[in-house]
């Protein structure tokens, strides 16, 4: 079975209780919001940045890759 989840490196520009603001090159105006309940987020240590795990139909519809 082939999974349908792609790991992204992004910035985390904001956060709520229900979406994240990410981006791939850091610039904030470029950032999309990403719900909670379609992605995991965790932080790289020692890093600024995140890994964003998430459908990769979310992550083109998002532009993100």
């Amino acid at each position: 079975m082939r999974s349908d989840l792609v790991d992204l490196t992004v910035r985390l520009h904001h956060e709520t209780n229900r979406a994240v603001l990410v981006s791939t090159d850091g610039d904030r105006e470029k950032a999309v919001w990403i719900p909670k309940s379609a992605c995991e987020i965790e932080p790289d240590a020692g890093q600024a940045t995140h890994t964003l795990s998430l459908p990769e139909r979310v992550a083109v519809e998002k532009g993100l890759v």
